[in-house]
């Protein structure tokens, strides 16, 4: 989908609105280095907690008013991307071997194994 024409359809206010992962680094010497991964560049400072998330707040609002004026891409938080659920994989053929062996020993598909192994391992 064009994000331009999406830029269209969707009001700056739905964008400001949008709630975005924040991560917090304390810096060694005082104060906190604050940043947005979802959204290219957002980052700030602050003295304290409250001033970092303040400061940060004002940063992803100016950026995300910049983009749309510019008419520029404003990445969605990871948070609201529509997963599937479907997940294409290319393995080597020694691992797909091995992994359909031990499915049929447990008697479940080779999916089905995959998504216990998954969930164990996250």
């Amino acid at each position: 989908m064009n994000q331009k024409i999406e830029l269209k359809n969707k009001s700056l206010e739905y964008y400001l609105n949008l709630r975005y992962a924040v991560s917090f680094y304390p810096d060694p010497e005082g104060g906190y280095t604050v940043l947005i991964k979802d959204i290219p560049g957002c980052m700030s400072v602050g003295e304290t907690l409250l001033e970092a998330m303040e400061n940060i707040e004002e940063a992803r609002e100016l950026w995300i008013e910049t983009a749309y004026e510019c008419g520029h891409e404003i990445p969605l938080p990871t948070t609201e991307i529509e997963y599937s659920g479907n997940l294409s994989l290319q393995i080597p053929k020694s691992l797909h071997l091995s992994l359909a062996e031990k499915a049929e020993r447990e008697g479940v598909s080779l999916d089905q194994y995959i998504l216990v192994l998954l969930s164990k391992a996250s």
